[in-house]
């Protein structure tokens, strides 16, 4: 199967297939080769809000963001399955230390006066998705652009050269070992699926003593949240944590007080120390090119497109 495609993409999650997708549409032969079908990968489980959370500032991240939520909001406009613009209240507890280091990625945004315990209310505008549907559609694209995705599990990166000359590793958590990065971890996250009263807004606050706690509105449900657990690397469920995630929530929004609950749903973020990795590996040899599009964390949905596109001009060119 030599020369199968220009590009194979390893890693069918949120970062493999918005890459795969845009390299198709620039014209690329693309393979996608995954492990398991996108609607299995951790990205499926994701609350997917476009907010860089637990992410450092830096400028290329921020670009990242920002193309990200333009490109977000124009498939919300277009009917893009699973993709909404909504209303964002971020609640914060801290002083006033001026706008966030991300606020040039978020067009909308306002600060506003609020009582105690907060000190300041953000609002601003955020796409959603919900990530059964959206990833569906990725591969639709995919497949309409003469891309293709096989269910292949691969253990070394090399053998993916089999099939182009030109590999991407979006392998998420299998790339610290695939890339031999120990700067790889597991960020455990819990969330709480509960039917939707009628909210319509999404509500954050970050800072909150007992845990990061979010209100996430979809079409049927609300997302409650959350947990972030570096370095705590199984899903099993803990009921505890679920009972006070939804305690949290509704402390927050007392709308939820008597919202069933339909669900639960745990993942691990792929994390890395020091950021995102995107680069060309410049130890594969002459005549194969290897880019790495790893390590993204709580954030894959929030810096999908724009950082495709660097990936995209790394693989291939503009």
């Amino acid at each position: 199967m030599a020369a199968a495609a220009d590009v194979v993409v390893v890693g069918g999650g949120i970062v493999g297939m918005t890459v795969a997708v845009t390299l198709a549409r620039r014209g690329a032969r693309v393979a996608v080769l995954a492990a398991d079908e996108p609607a299995d990968t951790v990205s499926a489980v994701a609350a997917a809000v476009w907010y860089p959370s637990h992410t450092d500032e830096d400028p290329r991240v921020s670009d990242w963001a920002r193309r990200t939520r333009i490109e977000l909001s124009r498939q919300a406009a277009d009917g893009v399955p699973g993709v909404v613009d909504r209303p964002t209240r971020m609640l914060l507890r801290g002083p006033d230390t001026g706008p966030p280091w991300w606020s040039a990625a978020c067009a909308d945004l306002v600060a506003e006066p609020a009582t105690p315990p907060y000190t300041a209310v953000l609002r601003f505008t955020a796409p959603t998705v919900e990530m059964t549907p959206y990833l569906a559609w990725l591969r639709q694209r995919l497949e309409a652009d003469g891309g293709r995705l096989l269910r292949r599990r691969v253990d070394r990166l090399a053998d993916a050269f089999d099939l182009a000359p030109t590999v991407v590793n979006a392998t998420g958590l299998a790339a610290g070992r695939l890339a031999a990065d120990p700067a790889v971890y597991p960020v455990r996250g819990h969330l709480v699926l509960v039917a939707n009263p009628g909210l319509t807004v999404s509500v954050r606050d970050e800072d909150d003593p007992a845990g990061i706690t979010y209100v996430h509105p979809r079409r049927h449900d609300v997302v409650l949240g959350g947990t972030y657990q570096p370095g705590v690397g199984h899903t099993a469920p803990d009921p505890d944590t679920a009972t006070a995630i939804r305690r949290r929530c509704v402390a927050l929004v007392p709308e939820l007080a008597d919202a069933p609950v339909l669900g639960e749903r745990i993942g691990l973020r792929p994390a890395r120390h020091g950021g995102p990795r995107v680069e060309v590996d410049r130890s594969i040899g002459s005549g194969h090119r290897l880019v790495h599009a790893y390590g993204h964390g709580g954030a894959g949905v929030t810096l999908s497109w724009g950082c495709a596109d660097e990936v995209a001009d790394l693989a291939v060119g503009g």
